[in-house]
């Protein structure tokens, strides 16, 4: 195998969650009196600490309002939002032939973890990750750098040339590069064409069978 320690988004990566996401972003906005994009206008906050957003979308860097802002989308996503998602086809069935073909799958997102845990569960994907690891809801680890960098103080001892991250965003290349590990960048998520490949991912592959074609070639 050419990677068997895989380190996965979570987003745009292994599910769909724009509905979700846009729709409490939304919800958040209305309360706070703020004009309301279309969701088709909202894809770019999928993928960052959802405070970076925030900043963008009401204009400001006062941290009372940003905390508003998040506790108000929280509000909606717990209950509704986190289910508001799909699963990418053929993401469940690769997670299991990697599985056991001996690979270890490690979670590695921005999102809250709690609710990164309620979603894998959710939609039975659980069973198939060694390590669930995201942001603290006090906003620990919300840089894609850290929770990397987490996740692999929880494989002592694997090599990191055989580890790969796997995301749809520059944030998950900037990451990876920053724990000296490869990553590949899947270009079916929120990462437009020019910002992947302006990352410079070692490999960018278009859908999910492209990237069971490249994690399951023997021949590096």
């Amino acid at each position: 195998m050419r990677y068997d320690i895989l380190l996965w988004d979570l987003d745009g990566t292994l599910t769909d969650s724009k509905e979700g996401i846009t729709r409490s972003v939304q919800y958040a906005l209305s309360r706070l009196d703020y004009p309301i994009p279309e969701a088709d206008d909202l894809d770019w906050i999928i993928g960052p600490p959802l405070k970076e957003s925030f900043k963008t979308l009401l204009q400001t860097t006062d941290e009372a309002l940003l905390n508003q802002a998040i506790i108000i989308y929280r509000e909606r996503f717990r209950e509704i939002g986190l289910y508001e998602n799909i699963v990418y086809p053929g993401i469940p069935e690769l997670l299991l032939e990697l599985k056991e073909k001996g690979c270890k799958h490690l979670l590695a997102t921005s999102k809250p973890r709690v609710f990164a845990e309620k979603i894998l569960q959710h939609f039975l994907l659980e069973e198939y990750f060694d390590v669930i690891m995201g942001s603290e809801l006090n906003g620990q680890f919300a840089e894609k750098e850290t929770v990397i960098e987490e996740v692999l103080k929880r494989v002592p001892g694997s090599s990191l040339s055989k580890t790969v991250m796997i995301g749809d965003r520059k944030y998950d290349v900037l990451g990876a590069r920053a724990n000296q590990i490869d990553v590949i960048a899947v270009g079916y998520g929120y990462g437009t064409v020019d910002e992947l490949q302006d990352a410079n991912p070692d490999f960018i592959v278009p859908s999910v069978e492209g990237l069971g074609e490249l994690l399951l070639n023997d021949l590096v």
